[in-house]
C-alpha cells in the first residue's frame, strides 16, 4: 500500500504545471526600430535585471525600474506607448526577425519577455 502511495504521489507531483511568475509592465518608450522601454510595476521583480533610474537623452524624461526589450520579434503590435499589460520573462526566446539598425535611446539592460494575453 505504501508503494502505491508514493508511486501516486510521484505521478501527481510530476503533473504540476510549472507557471512562470507574471509581472505588470507599461511600455513608456516607443522608439524608432524596435527600440522600446518597459517599465516594471511590481516590487518583487528582479532588480538586477532593470535600470533602477534611467533618463531618456532626447526627451529628458526620467524614469525608474526600466529595461530595454529584447524580445522585439514578437511584441504585440496593439500595445502603445502609455499601454499597461502583463508579462513574463522569457530566457529561452530568440529574435530571428529583421530590425532596422536606427539608434534610439534605451536602457542598457534588456530583458526577453513574453506578453501574456
Amino acid at each position: 500500500m505504501k508503494k502505491i502511495a508514493f508511486i501516486l504521489g510521484l505521478f501527481l507531483l510530476g503533473c504540476t504545471t510549472d507557471k512562470s511568475e507574471s509581472f505588470s509592465g507599461k511600455l513608456v518608450v516607443q522608439g524608432v526600430c524596435m527600440n522600446y522601454v518597459i517599465q516594471v510595476n511590481d516590487i518583487d521583480f528582479p532588480k538586477d535585471l532593470i535600470e533602477q533610474k534611467w533618463s531618456d537623452e532626447f526627451s529628458q524624461i526620467d524614469y525608474e525600474n526600466v529595461f530595454a526589450l529584447e524580445s522585439v520579434c514578437d511584441f504585440p503590435e496593439n500595445i502603445k506607448e502609455g499601454d499597461s499589460f502583463s508579462f513574463i520573462i522569457d530566457n529561452e526566446k530568440k529574435n530571428q526577425c529583421t530590425v532596422c539598425l536606427a539608434y534610439s535611446s534605451v536602457p542598457e539592460k534588456s530583458v526577453s519577455i513574453k506578453v501574456e494575453d
